[in-house]
């Protein structure tokens, strides 16, 4: 398994190593001591799915404390564009996003610490989103930011959205009081 740093803190690429023959695949896509040995300590406690049609937007999302929410995420069937954004107040890079493909052609996994608000924009028809978190999910506790604040600028890419009313209603950036 190799995990590369990006270029905001915490935010890390895991690549698994793919072991292909006649009859399929195999991967690992989870080890606790690899990923302990990245600094991921977090305890994994709610898995999550999701299935969509090309173009569904999902995100821009967050839990906040005391149910902050790391996710380590990945794609099983289709491919999307998947988004953190650094929603630490004390961060250098605080309002800076990245963006990452993945695909179940390239299996890369992203792990997104508490702190993020995370979302994607599904590329294929009968997307599989999957998503391991570090807590239990808390209504009270959901928060976000629009999507397409045009302070965050995000390239979602030349595509036909669609996003849940409630998505469409968060607010930008500038009007957001982070609680990390």
């Amino acid at each position: 398994m190799n995990i590369t740093k990006t270029p905001i803190e915490g935010l890390l690429i895991i690549e698994p190593r793919i072991f292909n023959d006649n009859r399929g695949y195999f991967f690992e896509s989870y080890n606790k001591s690899t990923f302990n040995e990245a600094g991921i300590t977090d305890e994994f406690v709610q898995d999550n799915q999701s299935k969509s049609q090309k173009g569904t937007l999902r995100g821009l999302h967050f839990q906040a404390p005391p149910f902050a929410q790391g996710k380590l995420v990945r794609v099983i069937q289709g491919k999307v564009l998947d988004i953190a954004v650094d929603i630490r107040k004390n961060s250098p890079t605080f309002g800076q996003h990245y963006s990452i493909e993945l695909s179940a052609e390239n299996q890369l996994q992203f792990w997104i610490p508490a702190g993020f608000a995370h979302g994607f924009i599904t590329l294929e028809d009968d997307t599989i989103f999957t998503y391991k978190c570090t807590n239990f999910y808390n209504k009270a506790s959901e928060g976000g930011i629009i999507w397409n604040d045009p302070d965050l600028n995000i390239d979602w890419g030349k595509i036909d959205v669609l996003v849940s009313d409630k998505d469409q209603i968060l607010p930008q950036l500038k009007d957001f009081t982070s609680p990390f």
